[in-house]
């Protein structure tokens, strides 16, 4: 044993280890790894464990941004889809892929151009509300004179001329085109349409003209009798 001691002091290696156990003795070679103690087999499952929760979070991380990408993508192709001049301009340009900068702002230019329209739309829809509500006020008042005629057949008897015809009809035009005259520019054909159209919405209305006429029908009327 003591120069077993001596040799492992001096850095020879020994052929062999006496390993005691059951009888006979018998040696174990030098090189053999010596069976892992409970701290060391307690250190080795903590590094296993700690090196497979990396990789599992490192795993689920990775999922996680493709399921990101992948919904961003469906959304630009999506609106790509969606949106008419992206299609335009991807027809024409064949294969070649449009930007996402590109997808975008042609999004933006198409929801704006959509809040237009409806916005015209919804002009029009007044101004056809706007209309019918003046045929229904004309449809009442032709109802009231139909009936007031049915009530006094006797009136209304006599034969009026056609001159009597022209005076009311001159009456109510020359009565129209004082307003036309002060309400029209003609600057230009487009500054002209414009302000035709804005002086019949103004002047043009049913309860305007019903004025007009009950005024030009009163001034004749004193004139006959």
């Amino acid at each position: 044993p003591a120069a077993f001691v001596l040799g492992l002091t001096s850095g020879a290696v020994a052929p062999s280890v006496p390993c005691v156990g059951s009888s006979p003795l018998r040696l174990r070679p030098a090189h053999a790894r010596c069976p892992r103690t409970d701290d060391e087999d307690s250190d080795y499952h903590q590094e296993s464990y700690k090196e497979s929760y990396k990789d599992r979070r490192r795993r689920e991380h990775t999922q996680a941004e493709q399921k990101r990408r992948d919904a961003i993508k469906k959304g630009y192709d999506d609106l790509q889809a969606i949106v008419p001049t992206c299609e335009q301009q991807n027809f024409s340009i064949g294969s070649q892929k449009l930007s996402k900068a590109i997808v975008l702002q042609k999004t933006i230019d198409y929801i704006n151009f959509l809040h237009k329209e409806k916005k015209k739309q919804e002009e029009e829809v007044s101004t056809l509300r706007k209309d019918v509500m003046a045929l229904k006020i004309m449809k009442v008042n032709y109802e009231q004179i139909v009936k007031a005629h049915q009530d006094n057949p006797s009136e209304g008897k006599e034969q009026i001329s056609d001159e009597m015809k022209f005076n009311v009809f001159q009456g109510i035009m020359d009565s129209l085109f004082q307003s036309f005259n002060a309400s029209i520019s003609v600057t230009s054909f487009q500054e002209l349409s414009a302000c035709v159209f804005s002086w019949i919405e103004e002047h043009c209305k049913p309860q305007t003209l019903q004025d007009i006429v009950i005024g030009v029908l009163h001034q004749l009327k004193s004139q006959l009798y």
